[in-house]
């Protein structure tokens, strides 16, 4: 038999999500963010799913021309554009949007000749100071891609780095529209997941919900639930051992969990090395047969701890499930000091991924 772990891939949530996401876009377009293997849920399983967007975007070539060999034919953004002069011819064989957010990649497309024409997007930086152009380069970079004979569209976008905190975008919106206010009329693309969320001068014309779409909150403060967004990813296992502990007596490595009182423990066939997070302390929640309790001790690489002495029917083969249907991955990323991104994306390759009937 197999090893029970496995993470189950809801196309009905994704599906449900993106409904959530395009009522708040309002009539702007939609970007699907599949980058990081589509959150870890597959890039052409989430692209399937997710049929009803205008386009996708994702970080690497690998995970584009895995779109087109799938025989998806929509538009595909780079988000951080190509890399190396020789990624150029790439772009018109699998007909791409490149992110452009620095000179370097100015000169490379200058010097290119490409065999086919490509829409460009040039990265603004508003104040995140990450990638993007500021007033000094963003003049030349805009007429460089202009004025390239193989370019038909530029549009212009930033990102938001407080779209999800008390600072929220204000700054950032203002500051994006003075420097781009010389090239209006144009396309404008804004908005992620918390941006779209919260913020409907955002919008734009794209937007680019990411995190939204995989069934979690981009707030600390508002739930997934709340938002109307449902799991899509639930990773569960079962319990393959268990131990009746006395009191003093202590769990796992370092002898980090001592109980307090006799008590009993379940061995669930999870650890780090399948992506759950090492630095979770005891006390993170996990469901047993669909109850709530908590881990205890520290996290193995094959393996975690649970206190099961409230749920007596639990026993070895009982279900537990890590996160998904029933326990946010947001609560159990904020339990860990982490955040469901994370979690969502360190799934690891050894995980059997299957879809729900």
């Amino acid at each position: 038999m197999p090893r029970p772990i496995r993470a189950t891939i809801s196309a009905d949530a994704l599906a449900q999500n993106f409904l959530v996401a395009k009522a708040y876009a309002s009539g702007a377009k939609l970007w699907a963010v599949l980058k990081a293997n589509a959150y870890g849920h597959g890039v052409e399983r989430a692209a399937r799913a997710l049929e009803g967007a205008d386009g996708y975007a994702v970080l690497d070539f690998q995970e584009a021309a895995r779109l087109r060999v799938a025989g998806i034919d929509k538009p595909v953004l780079m988000l951080e554009g190509f890399f190396k002069p020789r990624d150029l011819p790439l772009l018109a064989k699998y007909r791409l949007t490149p992110v452009i957010h620095n000179a370097e990649q100015v000169e490379m497309l200058r010097l290119a000749d490409l065999s086919g024409e490509i829409d460009v997007y040039l990265k603004v930086n508003s104040g995140m100071n990450r990638l993007g152009f500021m007033v000094d380069n963003l003049r030349p970079a805009y007429n460089a891609a202009r004025l390239h004979p193989q370019v038909r569209n530029v549009t212009l976008m930033t990102h938001f780095a407080d779209a999800d905190g008390p600072g929220g975008i204000k700054g950032q919106l203002d500051r994006f529209n003075e420097l781009t206010r010389p090239f209006e009329p144009g396309q404008r693309s804004l908005a992620n997941s918390a941006a779209l969320i919260r913020f409907p001068e955002a919008r734009g014309d794209w937007v680019r919900p990411g995190i939204m779409l995989y069934g979690c909150s981009p707030f600390a403060d508002r739930s997934a639930e709340s938002l109307g967004l449902k799991p899509a990813m639930t990773l569960s296992s079962e319990i393959i051992a268990t131990q009746h502990l006395q009191p003093g007596e202590r769990v796992g490595y370092g002898y980090s969990y001592q109980a307090a009182e006799e008590m009993t423990v379940g061995v669930v066939a999870c650890g780090y090395a399948d992506g759950y997070p090492r630095h979770a302390p005891s006390g993170t929640p996990v469901l047993v047969n669909g109850k709530r309790t908590r881990t205890v001790g520290r996290v193995s690489m094959d393996m975690i701890g649970v206190d099961i002495s409230d749920i007596p029917e639990a026993h070895v083969g009982t279900p537990v499930t890590l996160w998904g249907e029933g326990l946010s991955a947001d609560e159990v990323g904020a339990a860990a000091g982490t955040l469901s991104y994370e979690l969502l994306c360190a799934l690891a390759p050894r995980v059997p991924v299957e879809e729900a009937p």
